[in-house]
């Protein structure tokens, strides 16, 4: 008769004798894929991995990182302040994918947000002390003291964009953001604008770099010339779109288009525009880059540039776990999209 007050039994969890039993192979098969897979036949890392999902076995990770000298997991540095990260969608999109991308791999990903000096060398300290393998860097301003620190401490990183002054030193991902602004800017002139304003990102970071120099060339080949009076920097803040579109529209009121370096700051243009009564588009074009979520819900619907984010997502993963196994680095540049929508 069963005892009702007696305690079930645990189950042992699965071990890697277990994994190596269902597999049909050797216990030392299946440490070497745990492992990183080397010397492997791809017959034995499909039996060992179906094993694995059969069983239900878990990793100790503690136990390979004795013998992997590896941490298994991966930073996503983001060297903005905190409240940037809230606002601008495309670092939102850039995590989720990055994070996906991993997961196929079974690596955690870590979320650090360094915009200050001291969240810097906080930051700077974990990193370094070998609590990660290998960093993704979003948002580097040229003079970035963490691009040093991290290539002085031989840290695999792959940057998410040109990093300025570290192009040839450290591997990015990008977008082409030159080709992106000329798409843009040849799209207004030819819907007739003559007098193209535009919003600069940054002009410490690449894309800002970058796309005031598609805005330029374009105009050039265009006949239309350089005038600085249209053009002002903004930093990709909705506020500094904003603040930029009233400045544009004192120094050159005449103006009858502008194109805005990021979706986020093209919004805050929009409202400026609104509050002096501008039409747009009949007064004045608007045209953003990015393609975010907050393109298609301005008032009009924006016209701009899609970057490739799912790509860039997963080919700034591909790079890095390249590198963490000591293969040569490689960057990568992709291709971008003109979205054309309401406002221009």
């Amino acid at each position: 008769m069963t005892d009702p007050e007696a305690t079930p039994a645990r189950r042992r969890p699965p071990t890697i004798h277990d994994v190596a039993r269902e597999a049909g192979i050797s216990r030392g098969t299946v440490s070497r894929v745990l492992q990183g897979g080397h010397n492997v036949s791809p017959e034995a890392l499909k039996a060992v991995n179906a094993a694995i999902k059969k069983t239900g076995y878990v990793v100790n990770r503690h136990a390979r990182s004795l013998v992997t000298q590896r941490s298994d997991s991966v930073a996503f540095l983001l060297t903005e302040p905190q409240d940037r990260f809230f606002e601008d969608p495309n670092f939102g999109h850039l995590l989720r994918g990055c994070t996906a991308a991993l997961a196929e791999h079974d690596i955690p990903l870590l979320l650090m947000i360094a915009g200050t000096e001291e969240e810097r060398r906080r930051i700077g300290r974990y990193i370094t002390s070998g609590h990660v393998d290998g960093v993704l860097l979003v948002s580097s301003h040229s003079g970035n003291p963490m691009v040093e620190l991290l290539q002085e401490a031989r840290m695999p990183v792959v940057a998410c964009g040109k990093p300025l002054g570290h192009a040839t030193a450290t591997p990015y991902v990008a977008a082409d953001d030159r080709e992106g602004a000329r798409q843009l800017v040849r799209h207004l002139v030819q819907g007739g604008r003559r007098r193209v304003a535009t919003i600069t990102g940054p002009l410490d970071t690449p894309g800002g770099v970058d796309r005031l120099s598609g805005y330029r060339e374009m105009l050039a080949e265009a006949g239309l010339g350089y005038d600085p009076a249209l053009v002002v920097e903004g930093d990709y803040s909705r506020a500094s779109g904003s603040a930029g579109m009233d400045a544009l529209l004192r120094q050159a009121p005449d103006l009858d288009a502008v194109f805005v370096a990021s979706d986020l700051m093209a919004d805050g243009a929009l409202a400026a525009l609104d509050r002096t009564g501008r039409r747009v588009p009949q007064d004045v074009a608007v045209g953003g880059f990015d393609d975010s979520a907050v393109a298609a819900s301005t008032r009009p619907s924006l016209t701009t540039v899609r970057q490739p984010w799912e790509r860039i997502s997963g080919e700034m993963v591909r790079v890095l776990l390249d590198l963490i196994a000591g293969r040569p680095p490689a960057s990568v540049i992709l291709p971008t999209e003109l979205v054309r929508r309401e406002s221009a």
